[in-house]
């Protein structure tokens, strides 16, 4: 798999990633997080526009997306709990798989940390895949923070110490 800034021209394979993604949140009794339009194409031309979304390809074909934002996330200042350290981070969002290969969130992971080491992302409460991918990847659960919609989300991090090889 290989990672690359997402493109105006792969906007179409994105949209179909999140329909993909979303109709697998249904099924999987997670229907309200992304809703039926989530997230937006005005978001992911945003996104795009920023260098903050990125594309995961599997053998030449589209297979997962992301954004990655170094920095403050607004909307991470105020959290009932707290985080692991006040560090500089990277914030993970809208992430999101085609359904054609697995392992996209490690790709995901192993790509944002190689820009920096300190991650934090949330989820819905509803979304308990995503919950026991993070685990699974060695993430702590931080607490609840609110999204910009007021909503809460389960908060995590995870610090990489640098490689001594």
């Amino acid at each position: 798999m290989t990672v690359k800034p997402a493109e105006m021209k792969d906007l179409p394979a994105i949209l179909e990633i999140y329909a993909y993604a979303r109709n697998q949140m249904v099924l999987n009794g997670n229907p309200t997080q992304w809703g039926s339009s989530h997230p937006a194409a005005e978001i992911l031309v945003s996104d795009i526009e920023k260098k903050n979304l990125y594309l995961i390809e599997a053998n030449g074909k589209a297979a997962g997306v992301f954004a990655f934002i170094a920095g403050e996330e607004p909307t991470y200042r105020e959290i009932n709990g707290a985080w692991i350290n006040d560090l500089p981070y990277g914030t993970i969002h809208r992430a999101a798989s085609g359904g054609i290969v697995g392992g996209i969130l490690h790709e995901c992971l192993d790509y944002c940390e190689s820009l920096l080491p300190n991650i934090r992302i949330d989820t819905h409460s509803d979304n308990v895949i995503m919950q026991h991918l993070l685990e699974k990847e060695g993430f702590h659960k931080c607490g609840v923070i609110h999204v910009e919609d007021g909503t809460p989300r389960i908060a995590y991090q995870r610090m990489r110490r640098p490689s001594t090889k």
